[in-house]
């Protein structure tokens, strides 16, 4: 990570943050909290860790990028 004050000290958290947006919440209306929170953890744990690839991970889904640095520890 960047030093604190850099302009890329949060940018992982942001670019997760406008993912979460554009792929979840402009697409649906949420009918309460409880179905907000389930939506967020559906999509989390169903497609964000398992299957989404990311550039700072070398195009890997975050679980197969843990499962890969704990192969080589």
């Amino acid at each position: 990570m960047a030093s604190v004050g850099n302009a890329f000290d949060n940018a992982m958290c942001e670019s997760f943050f406008a993912g979460l947006e554009c792929e979840l919440l402009d697409r649906r209306v949420m009918g309460s909290d409880a179905a907000a929170k389930m939506a967020v953890f559906r999509y989390i744990e169903g497609w964000y860790n398992p299957h989404r690839r990311h550039s700072a991970l070398d195009y890997q889904s975050p679980m197969n990028h843990e499962r890969r640095a704990l192969a080589a520890a």
